[in-house]
This record gives C-alpha cells, sequence and structure tokens, in this order.
C-alpha cells in the first residue's frame, strides 16, 4: 500500500540508552547513571556507562541511519549532558555535541526529531526533591530554552516528554526503574500534575523561542484496547477500555492525555483519585492545555480488556503478544478522541537476534512483525485517520532499561564488546519501505 505524500519514515533512540560517555566532557549526572550502578537492579549488572558508544561513534550511526535512507531520526537530549546540576551553568561541550550531531544527520538529508526527556533526570534534581518539587516544571522550561536557543534554527519537530506513564510508574511507583522510588498514590498524582505542567511550560517556551517554525507533541504509551469483533458494541467497549481509569495506576491514556488536549482531567479519575488529588488551579490547567501539532503514539501490544487467555499467543522476547491490529485501533481511537495528526513515534519489537555463520543478522520475525503492523497503521489512514508518520523503535540494538543488554530492538546490531555495527536484514527491508513509501507493504 503507498502512504500519504509526505509521510514522514523513520528510527527512534535514546540517549541514556546509546550514548555512553557517562562521565565525559563535563556531562552531570542522571538518576540512570546512579540506579543503573545499584547492584542487583538491572539484569546481569549491567549500566549505560558505555552503552553503544554513541556519543564518539555518532558519525558512523548517522552514516549507517543514511544506508537506510531514514528521512527523520527521533533522538533524545541528555538534560545532564547539558545542564550537569539540572539548572544553573550550561555544559557547552554537551550541547556541542548535540549541534555536531545535528549537523551531521542534515549533511545526509535525516530530519532531526527531538525529544526533550526521555528518562534521564538530573540527579542533582532529585536531590531538591525531583517531579515532586513544585518548581520542577521551572526546572524543564529552563532546560527547554537552552536547547531551543542552541539548535531550533536547524530544528523544527519537538516532543516534549516520551512515556510519563513509564516513568512515573517504573520509577516512582513500583520502583524498577531509575530512580527506584515506590511512593504512595498521593505523590504519584502530584508528580504527574507536575509532569504535565512541565510539557505545557515547554511546548510555550518552544513556540516562544524557536527561530523555525514548529511541529510540536509528545510521546505517552498508547494504551490500547482490541474489539473482540467489529460489531459497534465490540469496538465501543474496545474504546471505552482505551480511555477508562479505573484503578489507583498510571496505565491509562485519558489522565495523561485529556489535560493536554482537551483542557481537563477525565471525570472517572477525578472520582477514583479524590482522596489523592494535588491542588489543581484553572491557571494550571491553562498552562498544561497548550495548543500541540500532533499526538505520537508508543505503541507495541494491547491491553488485555477481558481476563482471556491466549495459549501459545506469539510473543516477542520482550514477553509482549503481539497483534498488529493494535496499529489500526490505536490511532483510530486517539484520532476520534483528540482530533490530531497521528504519528507512531515508537513500535518494533525484541527480537532473538545474533549473527549468523555468513556474518549476517537474520530477523525475519522482525520484518513481519514491522511490516504487519505498518499494515495496520496504513488500513486505519485509508479509513480516515490522519497519519503523517511511523518511527521503528529501535535504530541501534541498546540498552534496555532494567533488561540491560539482553533484549535488542534494533534494525542494527551491536556488539556490546567491540562497538561493531551489523545492520541486519529488517535494515535492508525498511530501506524498501521508505524508498517506495510503504509501497512494498
Amino acid at each position: 500500500m503507498k502512504f500519504p505524500e509526505n509521510f514522514v519514515w523513520g528510527s527512534a533512540a535514546a540517549s541514556y540508552q546509546i550514548e555512553g560517555a557517562a562521565y565525559k566532557d563535563g556531562k552531570g549526572l542522571s538518576v540512570w547513571d546512579t540506579f543503573s550502578n545499584i547492584p542487583e537492579k538491572i539484569k546481569n549488572e549491567h549500566n549505560g556507562d558505555v552503552a553503544c558508544n554513541h556519543f564518539d561513534k555518532y558519525k558512523e550511526d548517522v552514516d549507517l541511519m543514511g544506508d537506510i535512507g531514514l528521512q527523520a531520526y527521533r533522538l533524545s537530549i541528555s538534560w545532564p549532558r547539558i545542564i550537569p546540576d539540572g539548572v544553573g551553568k550550561i555544559n557547552e561541550k554537551g550541547l556541542d555535541f548535540y549541534d555536531r550531531l545535528i549537523d551531521k544527520l542534515l549533511e545526509k538529508n535525516i530530519d532531526p526529531w527531538i525529544t526533550l526527556f526521555h528518562w534521564d533526570y538530573p540527579y542533582e534534581l532529585y536531590c531538591r526533591g525531583g517531579w515532586l518539587n513544585k518548581d520542577s516544571s521551572d526546572w524543564f522550561a529552563e532546560y527547554t530554552k537552552i536547547v531551543v536557543d542552541k539548535i531550533s534554527d536547524r530544528v523544527k519537530n519537538w516532543m516534549t516528554l516520551n512515556e510519563p506513564q513509564c516513568f512515573i510508574g517504573f520509577g516512582h511507583l513500583d520502583g524498577t526503574h531509575a530512580p527506584g522510588l515506590k511512593l504512595g498514590f498521593k505523590d504519584i498524582l502530584r508528580i504527574s500534575h507536575n509532569v504535565l505542567l512541565a510539557h505545557g511550560k515547554s511546548v510555550k517556551v518552544i513556540r516562544e523561542n524557536s527561530k523555525l517554525s514548529t511541529n510540536i507533541g509528545y510521546a505517552p504509551v498508547g494504551v490500547i484496547g482490541i474489539p473482540k469483533d467489529n460489531t459497534k458494541e465490540n469496538i465501543e467497549i474496545a474504546r471505552q477500555a482505551s480511555f477508562a481509569v479505573k484503578r489507583k495506576d498510571v496505565w491509562n491514556n485519558s489522565w495523561f492525555s485529556d489535560p493536554i488536549i482537551l483542557g481537563h482531567y477525565p471525570e472517572d479519575g477525578l472520582k477514583l483519585f479524590k482522596d489523592d488529588l494535588p491542588e489543581i488551579t484553572e491557571t494550571d490547567m491553562k498552562i498544561i492545555n497548550q495548543p500541540i501539532d500532533f499526538y505520537g503514539c508508543n505503541i507495541y501490544f494491547e491491553t488485555e480488556i477481558t481476563k482471556q487467555k491466549h495459549e501459545g499467543a506469539p510473543r516477542t522476547t520482550m514477553g509482549w503478544k503481539i497483534n498488529p491490529e493494535v496499529l489500526y485501533w490505536g490511532p483510530k481511537f486517539f484520532y476520534e478522541r483528540y482530533k490530531l495528526p497521528i504519528i507512531i513515534t515508537e513500535n518494533g519489537m525484541a527480537n532473538c537476534d545474533w549473527v549468523h555463520a555468513d556474518g549476517k543478522v537474520h530477523d525475519p520475525q522482525r520484518i513481519d512483525y514491522i511490516n504487519n503492523h505498518i499494515k495496520s497503521f496504513g488500513k486505519s489512514i485509508a479509513d480516515g485517520v490522519d497519519g503523517k508518520g511511523y518511527f521503528v523503535w529501535s535504530i541501534l540494538d541498546n540498552f534496555e532499561w532494567a533488561e540491560g543488554y539482553d533484549k535488542r530492538f534494533g534494525l542494527i546490531y551491536v556488539d556490546y564488546k567491540t562497538q561493531q555495527r551489523i545492520m541486519k536484514d529488517s535494515a535492508f527491508w525498511y530501506k524498501d519501505v521508505i524508498t517506495n513509501n510503504g509501497g512494498i507493504i
């Protein structure tokens, strides 16, 4: 199937997962630097100190992106690499790294899509209360302005936050991710509100200070219910499941998106959370409700609507159940609710990859997974969704958070001992997808 003209084909990665250089050129500590070096927190005692050494090998990596034919690369900026203490003195060497990276991308005709926060929160700000501190949204706005002032002469595509559900839920509620906290739900709601304020202030800073016209969104988790069949009744059940707030946790769409786009928290959440809510003012909601240009969706798998058993269901090596329909129903439900263009900001799979005897990495499962998911997204576009782009997660095998280096998501294989890169079969296949604007799907 052919995709719309000007549809964007890209891939993505995150600073802590690939950069390494954890203590180089004046970079400050992040909560992931400290957390991943605590014994038994990360599988096999892995950490991101070196990772893929993208900091030193970015030219080679961008050359490979060019070989694949990427039109866009979604990268995140390391806040403590730019401002070691989170606020205050700027680390010019850190800014210069991203300056060089962006120039190299543009040299290869790859459009940089910037994510300002992908979980590597400055440790020094964590010591001041982190996202619990009422000043945290101002800290994020200050950081945003420094980045915008430096690179907005070449960058027009921005995302504020990546997956608040994850860095709040895993990092502050169940403690399996940095900073490793297990807080009460009252604290979780305070953090969530401050994070949303940070998003709103960041959007405002980008719009007011960018040197180029802007295209701004953010990239939450897509919590998607899939209907059992195409009857109106079951489609509505799936839609409701995709936006309902039913439990005292963070795994929903509406608590983190309704305030941004619709200007208010969802009623079912306000009712369920009433005893734990922070102060929420009208001014706060106006700050959060800044206009954005697209809705980013990080979608990998479906949400179980019922307790149906799926014996023998196909799964990735993360254990995530595979159902390509998630990229039909997710974009459809989000577009119907929020009326914003949809970009798939992350989709991909962890696979059992290794270098074969012929020196190549054959990953037919990944090709099949991505092919079928893109096809589903294409069907949603054919049915009226304003789909603008698709980003494979990830460009490189990398540090998969609490799973360490065991899970491989990349289009490019990384030998972590030698730092050799090998393009997988999926990379060559994706090049054909891009060249043909999805025509081979």
